[in-house]
């Protein structure tokens, strides 16, 4: 039985035991022994580049810290230091994997960032961490607990930077009536390794609304796990990333609708140009047989600017009950729309900037529903910058 079976059990909540081939089947632990060296023959292991992640899945001690940057906190937020069998207490899933297991029992420190309940935060909170390694990248494990409280709002920034091989495990728990913005940014420096894993539990008409942006590092390699432990909750995942060559971005996530009355959009879109540019879009949602009146739906949508790049998508989803509302999911990887470049270069504006509009139209979306202006503003430019190599790359073509 998983910790959140038991969980809802304790609530006296029916819940069957997870098939076999269920996503719910996975193991989860804290103890890294648990989960043996992956092969790549693994469901969850089989894009991965497994020998450009082999040190964040080492067992090898590692004494690196990141830096971290912290503003001035308001009254109700606390971001503080904890023992490490606190911080396993309080993590709302036991890691899914052997990366997240060995974060938590190897990290330098156990942190955790308190939202008191009722509390109502009007600025960002933005937590800035960065691999300081100056040639070679630096060896951490992190494990970070973001807890909200009952009735509490929040807006939490986490970006990750600079040059490191970073294993992580984040923790999310959120409250009832409370909700969570959460942003997570990996603008790595090239180089740079971040295998970790999003664990997130929502109580009793809960909300989070979490974006994640990577278009940073050499390899990354992010799971979320977001659980409903009570109705009424909400969820709206989006995800932005932009792959150049040679690069490896890979996002799998699971939303188990684990009580009723839930529910829960997912959108995801990437780019990639260059040669061996590679994106994982894995998107899994269990609805369980106790998750009636569950509404869902995710999406994933590709872009590929170039030849000798390659976007997986796999979306999945499971249903043991009828008795929903909704639910759906959609894949599509392609190139730039003819029609979009006509209509724009009918009207006089070059192929060249046209290409451009259309990939930024592809992306301004999502970053609009981000909610903070300064990181909307900062990831436009950075993906004008990067469109600015793809377009160079055209018209030398």
């Amino acid at each position: 039985m998983t910790a959140l079976q038991e969980e809802l059990k304790e609530k006296d909540v029916a819940v069957g035991p997870a098939k076999e081939s269920s996503r719910a089947s996975r193991p989860r632990s804290f103890a890294p022994g648990d989960f043996p060296l992956p092969s790549g023959r693994e469901e969850e292991w089989r894009f991965t580049p497994l020998d450009r992640v082999a040190r964040a899945l080492s067992d090898e001690p590692t004494d690196g810290r990141l830096t971290w940057t912290v503003p001035d906190l308001p009254a109700g937020v606390q971001l503080t230091a904890i023992a490490p069998e606190a911080a396993m207490a309080r993590t709302v899933q036991a890691p899914g994997d052997r990366a997240s297991a060995l974060a938590v029992a190897g990290a330098g420190e156990h942190r955790a960032l308190t939202i008191a309940p009722g509390s109502v935060v009007t600025e960002p909170l933005v937590l800035r961490l960065s691999g300081e390694g100056p040639n070679v990248p630096l060896e951490a494990r992190g494990h970070l607990l973001i807890e909200v409280g009952a009735g509490a709002q929040a807006v939490v920034v986490v970006e990750h930077g600079g040059l490191a091989t970073y294993c992580e495990l984040l923790s999310v728990d959120v409250a009832d009536n409370a909700s969570l913005n959460l942003v997570l940014l990996q603008l790595w420096d090239p180089g740079a390794v971040h295998v970790g894993e999003v664990v997130a539990r929502l109580g009793r008409d809960a909300r989070l609304t979490g974006t994640v942006v990577t278009l940073g590092g050499d390899v990354v390699r992010l799971n979320t796990a977001a659980a409903f432990a009570d109705e009424g909750g909400s969820i709206d995942l989006h995800g932005l990333y932009f792959a150049d060559a040679s690069q490896h971005l890979e996002h799998q996530l699971f939303i188990d609708h684990a009580a009723p009355r839930c529910r829960s959009r997912v959108t995801y879109k990437g780019a990639l140009q260059g040669r061996d540019a590679h994106t994982v879009w894995v998107g899994d949602v269990l609805i369980r047989a106790v998750a009636e009146g569950t509404n869902t739906y995710e999406q994933n949508r590709n872009l590929v600017l170039t030849d000798g790049a390659r976007a997986d998508s796999v979306p999945n989803l499971e249903i043991e009950t009828g008795l929903i509302e909704g639910a759906g999911h959609a894949s599509a990887t392609g190139r730039f729309d003819d029609e979009q470049l006509f209509y724009l270069c009918s009207r006089g504006i070059p192929e060249v900037e046209a290409r451009r509009l259309v990939v930024r139209g592809f992306f301004a979306d999502l970053v609009r529903q981000i909610g903070v202006p300064e990181v909307e503003a900062r990831l436009l430019a950075i993906i004008e910058a990067e469109l600015a190599t793809s377009m160079a790359e055209f018209r030398a073509f």
